[in-house]
């Protein structure tokens, strides 16, 4: 089993998530994941990164509930406009019924989009402590 270990004290936006996953999963690559839920979902299938030829990844993510601050709806709103400004990248309907959504209801935030992402694996244990 390959294990990571997460710590929510460093994780503060969206980039520093980022930074922290390549700090877990990548340190013996020369390359770094980029800024995607994409990226995060190829990176937990196992096939690339520090976690390749493992069959089971346990993700122990520390002070998460500073992280869920951090990546709250003040940052996914900031996350969808960032994409609403560059039209004809992203899908802007999709992204517009997204950001209403959250401003009406509060979520899911970019830290429920990043657990949604953990879930879909099964090889993927998060433990939030």
């Amino acid at each position: 089993m390959f294990e990571v270990e997460l710590r929510g004290t460093v994780i503060t936006d969206i980039a520093s998530l980022y930074d922290e996953l390549n700090r877990g999963f990548m340190q013996s690559e020369d390359w770094r994941l980029g800024e995607s839920l994409d990226a995060l979902d190829d990176l937990l299938y196992g096939g690339i990164g520090d976690a390749v030829g493992h069959d089971r990844i346990r993700v122990t993510w520390h002070d998460h509930e500073l992280s869920r601050a951090a990546l709250g709806v003040d940052t996914t709103a900031s996350w969808y406009e960032a994409k609403l400004a560059r039209p004809g990248t992203f899908n802007a309907e999709k992204i517009t019924r997204d950001l209403a959504g959250l401003r009406a209801a509060g979520g899911p935030t970019y830290f429920d989009l990043v657990l949604e992402v953990f879930a879909s694996h099964d090889n993927v244990e998060l433990v939030l402590a």
